[in-house]
């Protein structure tokens, strides 16, 4: 055992490190510790490898199913980019330039959350130098355009660290992405709020021709009127709140939007298939994560950390994990990456009694929300938008984001501390 516990804290540190494929090193890792430790490969013993293996195989795989199928459709048929369009106008009444770009921000977090990846990019393309020609400083467009992966990975279904908590508190989904919503929208607001008082204080010069060009470009032509795209999204959503399963209320909403869109049912799967393409990354992650937790569990490895951090937890469960989760995700710069850290971490603070849902909002937001923190995203979000908006730079558009990643954490803070004590 003891082998086998010095095995998985080199592929937790692998894993950190981010140096070896994140999702092959925790496969590999899990399964030489666990034949380290003597179990079996497989047979009628009670821990075999095979039967470790199979605990990856979670119910949440067929929710995020569920989701890529309505995703595939909609964004197939143009309802999506109907939405997304509409949305962005909206922002742009609202808040003028820092408007646009928050819109922006959100409807990429939007699509993050139900694809698993998000690229603010996607949308930032469009809202970003539309932003800028209506005189917003092109680093602080940058940095709020890159908030989408806060909400993304937050608020979603799909992504592997989400996925990977979400299955190991046995929660399912909903309540944690209320949460994930209400501190990335938080953090894109706060962003947001900031550039709109400042731009008040200092009004650039815009001429009225220049508005109404930008108006036009983000409006776009839809092919079908945002009335009827939204339809389908409005019943996944409500399906969603009323509690029935995703895997279902995807699928019906995805069949209403073939309906709505008048394709056939044959073209309708093969668009409904083509949006599955997207769930190989969360599929290999949660039977990859799932796989070395139950490893975690079962070579004693957990009840170490435990041990170790036994006085922390005994007083202050629920935010001894939020330090964990933001810590690792500060050091690790990504939210992937940390869950080597959330997720071991995760299960010493439910032996220790936390409320499941609690403890999860506390592992996947930590991380979540300052993974971001260091360089905007070392290979993904501020690194992606920056090519598309002229004149920003990786440095000073993620000196801007900062602020906001604090209020974020302070948001998340407050809400688990409520939590704590509501239930």
């Amino acid at each position: 055992m003891l082998v086998a516990q010095i095995l998985m804290c080199l592929t937790l540190l692998l894993m950190v490190i981010g140096k070896t494929p994140i999702y092959l090193t925790a496969l590999v890792g899990a399964a030489v510790s666990a034949i380290a430790a003597g179990f079996p490969l497989a047979g009628k013993a009670d821990i075999t490898v095979a039967k470790l293996v199979n605990n990856g195989l979670n119910p949440v795989i067929a929710d995020m199913t569920g989701v890529l199928m309505l995703v595939g459709i909609m964004e197939a048929t143009g309802f999506l980019d109907v939405i997304i369009r509409k949305i962005m106008s909206v922002g742009s009444k609202l808040g003028g330039a820092p408007g646009i770009t928050a819109a922006g921000s959100l409807a990429a977090g939007c699509i993050g959350a139900l694809t698993g990846f998000t690229q603010p990019v996607v949308t930032g393309a469009i809202t970003g130098p539309a932003a800028v020609r209506l005189g917003m400083d092109p680093n602080k467009t940058a940095g709020l355009a890159a908030h989408a992966g806060h909400f993304g990975n937050f608020a979603g279904f799909t992504h592997p660290t989400q996925v990977a908590v979400v299955a190991t508190a046995a929660i399912g989904f909903g309540a944690i992405n209320v949460v994930g919503a209400i501190v990335g929208l938080s953090i894109i607001m706060f962003s947001c709020v900031r550039l709109m008082i400042e731009m008040k204080r200092n009004a650039p010069e815009v001429s009225e021709a220049t508005k109404r060009e930008v108006a036009e470009f983000i409006a776009g032509k839809g092919t079908v009127s945002f009335t009827i795209a939204v339809i389908p999204f409005i019943v996944f959503i409500a399906g969603f709140v009323l509690g029935f399963p995703v895997f279902l209320v995807g699928a019906v909403a995805a069949i209403l939007t073939a309906i709505l869109a008048k394709v056939t049912m044959a073209a309708s799967e093969a668009m409904m298939i083509k949006g599955l393409e997207k769930i190989a990354t969360p599929l290999l992650a949660t039977i990859s994560f799932l796989f070395m937790s139950a490893v975690l569990n079962k070579i004693g490895l957990v009840n170490v950390i435990s041990e170790v951090m036994a006085p922390a937890v005994s007083v202050a469960p629920i935010q001894t994990m939020l330090l964990v989760s933001a810590v690792a995700g500060f050091f690790t710069q990504s939210n992937a990456a940390a869950v080597a850290i959330d997720v071991p971490f995760l299960q010493v603070v439910l032996a220790a009694g936390a409320d499941p849902l609690t403890a999860a909002c506390a592992a996947a937001g930590g991380s979540a929300v300052m993974q971001y923190y260091l360089t905007g995203g070392p290979v993904a979000a501020l690194s992606t938008v920056i090519p598309v908006i002229k004149g920003s730079n990786l440095k000073d558009a993620n000196k801007f984001q900062r602020p906001a990643m604090w209020f974020g954490l302070l948001v998340l803070f407050v809400i688990t501390l409520i939590m704590t004590f509501v239930r």
